[in-house]
């Protein structure tokens, strides 16, 4: 197993360098900015959070970006990030939340994958998310994240470089996206984890159909 890993690594290495090297110009998918993505989304109501510092904008080298919280009409709350890169050509790329999660001092306590129905078309194929129960101290939150590319939800990290190399050379494009969910876990409640992957699982089926404009094909 530890071999095989090794040869993808060093197989999408390879192929970064012929990315990233390529002549031909990229092509730029027209899509419409997360400035104006919608505040209501059916029964929830977003609300703004703060926007992330240059600093981290330089750091993140991101094209476009949302973050807010979404909250119920009983007031339970799911936070929203999505990143959005037009290029990944020149060294700007998707940052998974495995490596700033625990920058942030949140220490992991459980990771899987987690199948959901694809809102987006009846009878379709289950999407997965790779679901993190994270901690710090006595706060608990469910952080579900994919990542996103010309119609295509992937929770593997691997699968999302793959793609990457095989949509630059097939479509001359890069962009890309993650998307993630974050949910407070309720430590009052027995049932508090699965609370809060039924309000995260139930915001999935109404987030992922308005995407396409924002994430194009």
């Amino acid at each position: 197993m530890q071999k095989r890993v090794i040869v993808v690594l060093v197989c999408l290495v390879v192929a970064f360098v012929a990315v990233g090297r390529a002549d031909r110009a990229e092509r730029v998918a027209l899509r419409t900015s997360f400035a104006v993505f919608p505040m209501q989304l059916d029964n929830w109501t977003g609300v703004q959070q703060p926007p992330f510092t240059k600093r981290e904008l330089e750091v993140l080298g991101l094209d476009d970006y949302l973050t807010r919280a979404y909250y119920s009409p009983d007031r339970s709350m799911v936070g929203l990030y999505i990143g959005y890169w037009q290029s990944q050509r020149q060294g700007s790329s998707i940052h998974s939340p495995q490596n700033c999660l625990p920058g942030a001092g949140w220490e992991p306590v459980s990771q899987s994958l987690l199948p959901f129905p694809d809102p987006r078309s009846a009878g379709a194929p289950a999407l997965k998310a790779n679901r993190y129960v994270v901690q710090k101290g006595l706060d608990r939150v469910l952080v579900l994240y994919w990542y996103q590319s010309h119609g295509r939800v992937v929770a593997s990290e691997y699968w999302s470089k793959i793609y990457l190399v095989t949509d630059a050379v097939r479509l001359d494009r890069t962009d890309a996206a993650i998307v993630r969910l974050t949910v407070p876990i309720d430590g009052r409640r027995t049932d508090g984890e699965q609370a809060a992957e039924r309000l995260a699982l139930s915001f999935i089926q109404v987030l992922l159909p308005r995407l396409d404009t924002y994430l194009p094909n």
